[in-house]
């Protein structure tokens, strides 16, 4: 196939559309199942780089969930505590454990299930049955993948009515060393961004904690191929593996941080004993179950204990998660990993993420303030390596 025709661009109004190759050639990829459009085609191609890198750089097949252009989250294949497990509403799959990019997939839509509301999947490794099935039972637009089972492709073409998009992609492709795009009728010309990130990247640590053991540096990995693929300005937890926290596309640096930490906080909140153990009635849908534990955890539009509300969505009314649960819950939470695509001009952005659990941090350095941001690293104890790289994406 050397074109493909979308039924629209960005909006419905961008027309025609569609997407080939500029040298007239086949394109990289096959599509299975269903019509992508035009932003699923950005988040496809875009969450493909992100996962092909993310086994390159660890050895571990990887997963990530995509939405307009930025990951919600990217995990690699590590088992699941069994607290997460229940999180992530998969502590009634059996096998689970034995299947690493399954634990994957579980890792990357269960971070921020509310952000992964229609999402898009990308998978590093060919899709088995077991990884689709999970993938079935979430709202989802569509996955890229080198592969897939016959089993697999059958239970995905299930989904959605039978179009959901299930795009191949040949994994064997290698991009152009230049990249263009057009804007306003100029076109604009780039070496593609090939810099390989991997723990040589973490060798000039300049805080006085010189110790970054492997398990935080695959978590500053995770952080940093994550944040390759985000839309700049931005900023990402990880932990065990897993990118916690996004904070993606603003304009000031500390609200980049402030919008990740509230995240990451978020998602160890999702594992509190009061959270687990919440009475949802058996009627209640998996994206409105979502809804409401987020409703629960940060207190927003509506009270969810509250009488009169809790009725539509618990057998009976839970105990409240009070402000003194929380902060002793998250005060247990260390070790998390924090990667920025470009450098922190002030030293507050280190006081947030230390507010939750940060104790290991990548980022380019290059500021004038350096030395104030290495103070403020070592009042906490945090260790810090200066990465010399900027990673913008638009």
């Amino acid at each position: 196939m050397k074109e493909f025709a979308l039924k629209y661009g960005c909006n419905p109004n961008q027309k025609p559309a569609s997407i080939y190759m500029a040298d007239g050639s086949e394109l990289p990829i096959e599509i299975l199942n269903g019509r992508p459009g035009y932003i699923n085609f950005l988040d496809a191609l875009n969450s493909w780089q992100l996962v092909k890198e993310l086994k390159e750089a660890t050895g571990l097949c990887a997963v990530t969930s995509f939405k307009h252009v930025s990951p919600t989250s990217a995990a690699v294949g590590r088992k699941l505590p069994e607290d997460l497990k229940k999180a992530c509403f998969v502590d009634d799959v059996e096998g689970l454990d034995e299947n690493p990019l399954a634990c994957a997939y579980a890792r990357a839509r269960g971070t921020d299930r509310m952000c992964s509301f229609g999402d898009w999947v990308a998978l590093s490794d060919e899709c088995d049955a077991m990884t689709a099935r999970l993938i079935a039972k979430e709202v989802s637009d569509g996955i890229i993948a080198p592969g897939y089972t016959d089993e697999a492709l059958e239970i995905l073409k299930g989904k959605r009515k039978g179009n959901y998009n299930v795009v191949k992609i040949d994994s064997s492709y290698v991009p152009p060393v230049q990249e263009t795009k057009m804007v306003y009728g100029i076109t604009f010309e780039q070496g593609r961004n090939n810099f390989k990130i991997n723990e040589e990247l973490l060798n000039n640590i300049v805080t006085e904690n010189k110790e970054i053991p492997a398990e935080a540096k695959i978590d500053l990995i995770v952080a940093l191929i994550t944040l390759k693929y985000t839309q700049s300005n931005s900023v990402c937890f990880a932990y065990d593996g897993q990118a916690i926290g996004v904070g993606a596309g603003q304009q000031s640096r500390i609200h980049c941080t402030r919008l990740a930490g509230s995240k990451a906080d978020t998602w160890f909140l999702r594992q509190h004993p009061k959270t687990l153990s919440l009475p949802f009635r058996e009627d209640l849908g998996r994206p409105n179950r979502d809804n409401v534990i987020d409703g629960y955890i940060n207190g927003n539009e509506e009270d969810v204990c509250a009488d009169g509300n809790w009725q539509k969505y618990f057998t009976e009314q839970p105990a409240r998660l009070t402000e003194e649960d929380k902060k002793e819950f998250l005060a247990s939470r260390q070790n998390v990993a924090l990667g920025s695509d470009a450098f922190f001009p002030f030293a507050d952005n280190i006081q947030r993420a230390v507010a939750s659990g940060v104790k290991y941090i990548a980022q380019p350095g290059g500021s004038i303030r350096d030395d104030l941001v290495i103070e403020e690293c070592n009042k906490s104890g945090v260790a810090m390596a200066f990465t010399g790289m900027r990673l913008f994406h638009h």
